[in-house]
């Protein structure tokens, strides 16, 4: 659907994203809660506009997904951008709260569970984000709906595996029994988001877009439904010391239980408290990893686009 056609059904796409998907360009997806929730202003417009223009200058169309004004928006301007980046009320939105934000007609920021489900609606195989959220630690059973949505919409995800501050192990055992194939860009270990992974290991290992393409494209033209996770590691000079970011963790996670923070408040809490344990060291690498994965996610984009 276009800007300018009725606004009988809440997916708006943009004309740009509209036009590419028509002629079977590639297009790639991106989040919009590193905007409105990942890092402040104006380091999150600046962002957000770089992840933009990587994915033009890799051949691609970007289709940033937010909720704006009583429409889930495939598609922002530089404009939106900044309302999303600059407004300290944007909603944080998942699955379960995405009625309530259109019906509000309120700025929403979308998660990677919520952007895989309108990038599936548009027709959009391909997003990067920065990482996946997972099962938490602990035993309070607190686990990320980007699972199950992995579960259920098939959209390649490109992330540096999932954040760090969750339970790994059990997220990947989650992933395993959903039947999402975690594919490692260049690496045989799940790369674990400001470090690259040493412990675990990926399901299968690719080495170039081409690779993976044929990965993707065999496993949906299976008839299977699922997404898919590509894990790319943070390049080796953003890499965090692995024991500095443990030690930050474990604090952050006694200071969230302390102040009472629970639900879909925890992680932003934590990174904010890594952020600064770090001296702003986490967020840097935050930002080196999400263009790796912008980068990587447009190559995937282009090659996948070859398969049609």
């Amino acid at each position: 659907m276009r800007h300018n056609e009725p606004v009988d059904d809440p997916l708006r796409i943009a004309d740009e994203v509209a036009d590419a998907l028509a002629d079977g360009r590639p297009v790639v997806a991106l989040e919009s809660t590193i905007i409105a929730h990942g890092m402040p202003h104006p380091r999150n417009v600046e962002t957000a506009l770089t992840l933009e223009a990587i994915v033009r200058s890799g051949g691609a169309v970007p289709a940033t997904v937010a909720l704006v004004d009583g429409a889930l928006r495939v598609g922002l301007s530089e404009l939106d951008i900044e309302r999303l980046g600059t407004n300290n009320q944007v909603a944080k939105v998942s699955l379960r709260d995405m009625g309530a934000v259109l019906a509000s007609g309120g700025l929403g920021a979308t998660t990677v569970a919520a952007t895989m489900f309108a990038a599936h609606g548009a027709g959009i195989r391909v997003f990067a984000t920065g990482g996946i959220g997972g099962v938490h630690r602990g035993d309070g059973h607190d686990v990320s709906a980007d699972l199950t949505a992995l579960g259920r919409f098939p959209v390649a995800v490109v992330c540096a595996g999932a954040k760090a501050v969750l339970d790994l192990p059990r997220t990947l055992e989650a992933l395993e029994t959903l039947g999402v194939p975690v594919l490692g860009w260049r690496t045989d270990a799940f790369p674990e988001f400001w470090t690259r992974g040493a412990d675990l290991t990926v399901g299968t290992r690719v080495d170039g877009a081409d690779q993976a393409a044929a990965v993707l494209d065999a496993h949906w033209s299976a008839g299977l439904t699922t997404g898919a996770v590509i894990g790319v590691p943070i390049p080796t000079e953003h890499e965090v010391d692995r024991a500095l970011i443990e030690t930050a963790i474990a604090d952050g996670l006694g200071a969230s239980d302390a102040a009472g923070i629970s639900g879909s408040e925890v992680t932003p809490f934590l990174l904010a408290h890594i952020a600064d344990a770090t001296g702003g060291t986490s967020l840097d690498a935050n930002v080196a990893l999400v263009q790796e994965n912008t980068r990587v996610a447009t190559e995937v984009a282009v090659a996948l686009a070859v398969t049609r």
